[in-house]
């Protein structure tokens, strides 16, 4: 092969092997301040949906410095603590609601957007990532299947509670989990989150089915 062919090669090779160390290695504040900057251009306020959707609170900051690199053990262990240390439970006591109005929740995608009337309810969009039923096809797989959630784990207060705390706080049980904080952010209402936890957990919902 001519040699100044191989030369040519081990370069870009060099440049994409080096590219992807940077890739996975530290953030530099520096950049990183130019990408929030240029983002912050790059985007427009419309309606409801304001720049400050673009501002990391400590848990985003802390999953955005280790995309696409192993989370430490003591930084996930952190991240969940202090979430954990965020989940409002039920002032009644009362974690289960209607699994009906559940399901209508889980299929709702709308909310938040700038077109959405932010007077109105925001859905879940359960089945955006997740399996429920057995009735509902349409589904994607992102999340795990939740098919048969507390048929598998028991129909106790524990499950029940368990799925009031994921819904409402995601990253009080798994650092960095790609499912929104539900209640963290405001975007369920706590009857919202009765009524999704009873279609996780109720014996009666398809779900369990």
């Amino acid at each position: 092969m001519n040699s100044k062919i191989v030369i040519a090669l081990a370069a870009s090779a060099a440049v994409v092997v080096a590219g992807c160390a940077a890739m996975q290695g530290p953030t530099d504040p520096a950049l990183e301040a130019k990408a929030v900057e240029m983002m912050k251009v790059s985007f427009k306020e419309k309606g409801q949906a304001k720049l400050d959707r673009l501002n990391q609170d400590e848990t985003q900051a802390q999953c955005s410095i280790y995309t696409g690199r192993e989370l430490p053990k003591d930084v996930a262990e952190k991240i969940e603590r202090v979430n954990m240390a965020t989940i409002k439970w039920p002032a009644d006591g009362k974690l289960v609601g209607d699994w009906k109005q559940g399901e209508k929740i889980a299929q709702e995608g709308r909310g938040f957007q700038y077109s959405d009337d932010p007077k109105g309810p925001s859905g879940a969009n359960c089945y955006a990532c997740h399996q429920l039923t057995r009735q509902e096809i349409s589904y994607g797989t992102i999340g795990p299947s939740l098919y048969n959630f507390a048929k598998i784990r028991g129909f106790t207060d524990e499950t029940g509670r368990y799925a009031w705390g994921k819904v409402f706080n995601s990253e009080a049980y798994n650092a960095c989990s790609n499912m929104p904080r539900f209640g963290h952010n405001g975007i369920l209402t706590e009857q919202q989150i009765r009524d999704v936890v009873a279609l996780l957990v109720d014996p009666a919902s398809p779900v369990n089915q």
